[in-house]
């Protein structure tokens, strides 16, 4: 490595652990920001050092960049990962962090400021010849009328600056958009420092299929396969594999190319991943966002490519070219994660913070488990409710998903309640087994 020797890692749980992991895997040293209730976290423990950024409650800590810049600094750090959530799409925390010499472990802050803003990301991927679905900005309830007339109903209102699946809303007819504009905009301007909307074709029948992508400074650009993760509640995703079940060979190919072609059109470089809908009844795709991060779901892609997805960040974000092709990417057998959570699927899926009296997760053939979590490790209440990411790799699907129910169904986590039989219940029902499935899908058959 030329430029980065020690990696600041802002951020906790399992993904700073994978972060602290693939560093290791490099030569590189690693110091971990903590917030007060993560001091003895796994990836804090792990690390050649670590820091405390701040108090519990993410903003005071995690979401403070100039304070993440600071620490960095202060231990000698040469990069920054961000991880997934909390800074790892923050155009400020990118450019603050080359302001001071520090090479931050993602695409440049302009790409991740296009990419952040909805609308310009639309217009980008117009441009570059990528499907969108029909929509428009709209200021006034006068104009989402008018908009909305056009476009038809139902339709999602949506956050210009949202993302992850926040910040959007459904409109089944104009009595209900009434209603919906000024809350939305208001949650918008709360949650995202910015209350533009824009309305959004919706379709019924949707399948979330997503391309990872790698892009270095030298020019290069390309997938490496597409994830699917219909499996979701609230715009949340619960489950994801790679590759997409059930695509025609021409939509596969159509969608891995408009990733590609997108990714080049905005200068895009690192890991990213361009997300689509892809409509079940007429098997067109339209585009949704590119995520400027490494996402929950990357160990699938890892799977079926066998290449190291953390470790590749790091080797571009230092310069390095990508050192292979596209012919080079090929993707073997089947691959599925589940994330199991700390929530009370009964009580609509109530957080559940606590303390694990006991956590241990089998060994099986084609298993991966990544995870934070240990007996006695504190479930705070101040983040998302991730304990265990579980990734079986088989030969074939019905492989993968008969691996990771068993690994499931041997799990034995006391202490905080999951969401374990519900993966269960999801992994084994007939729609899913056949591929079956569409974003609404979980809410409609199982909860």
């Amino acid at each position: 490595m030329k430029r980065v020797k020690r990696v600041f890692v802002a951020n906790r749980g399992e993904i700073a652990l994978r972060v602290v992991t693939a560093c290791e895997t490099l030569g590189l040293q690693t110091v971990v920001g903590f917030s007060e209730v993560d001091r003895h976290g796994l990836a804090a423990r792990r690390a050649d050092r670590a820091v405390c950024i701040g108090p519990g409650p993410a903003a005071q800590s995690y979401l403070r960049d100039d304070v993440v810049v600071q620490a960095a600094l202060g231990t000698s750090c040469t990069a920054i990962h961000p991880g997934y959530g909390f800074l790892s799409e923050s155009p400020r925390l990118a450019a603050r962090a080359r302001e001071h010499g520090l090479t931050f472990v993602g695409p440049p802050a302009e790409v991740i400021e296009l990419s952040g803003d909805k609308l310009r990301a639309r217009e980008e991927a117009a441009r570059a010849g990528v499907p969108v679905l029909p929509g428009e900005e709209v200021s006034s309830a006068e104009q989402a009328r008018e908009v909305a007339e056009r476009i038809g109903y139902p339709l999602l209102v949506k956050a210009a600056g949202g993302g992850g699946g926040r910040g959007i809303k459904l409109a089944r007819d104009a009595q209900e958009l009434e209603g919906l504009l000024s809350l939305a905009r208001s949650e918008a301007g709360a949650a995202f420092g910015d209350d533009r909307l824009y309305l959004e074709r919706f379709i019924a029948a949707a399948r979330h299929v997503e391309v990872q992508i790698a892009a270095d400074e030298h020019g290069a650009v390309v997938h490496l396969g597409e994830r699917d993760c219909s499996v979701q509640r609230r715009y949340q995703k619960l489950i994801e594999e790679a590759p997409a079940p059930g695509l025609e060979a021409s939509a596969r190919d159509a969608i891995r190319d408009a990733a590609v072609r997108f990714a080049r059109a905005i200068g895009y470089r690192n890991l990213g991943t361009v997300e689509f809908v892809v409509d079940s009844d007429t098997g067109e795709h339209y585009f949704l966002e590119i995520n400027c991060r490494i996402q929950v779901e990357h160990p699938v892609t890892e799977a079926v490519t066998g290449r190291d997805l953390v470790a590749l960040q790091l080797l571009i974000a230092d310069g390095e070219p990508l050192g292979f092709a596209q012919d080079d990417v090929t993707l073997e057998g089947h691959s599925v994660e589940c994330r199991l959570n700390a929530e009370d699927v009964a009580r609509g899926f109530l957080p559940t913070p606590g303390t694990l009296s006991l956590f241990s997760v089998p060994e099986l053939p084609g298993l991966r488990v990544d995870t934070h979590c240990h007996p006695g490790a504190v479930v705070p209440p101040y983040y998302d409710s991730l304990l265990a990411k579980l990734i079986a790799h088989a030969d074939d699907r019905d492989a993968a998903l008969d691996v990771l129910i068993e690994a499931l169904e041997e799990l034995d986590v006391e202490g905080v309640e999951t969401n374990r039989t519900l993966l269960i219940s999801v992994l084994g029902h007939d729609d899913f087994r056949r591929g079956a499935v569409t974003t609404d899908w979980l809410a409609r058959a199982i909860v």
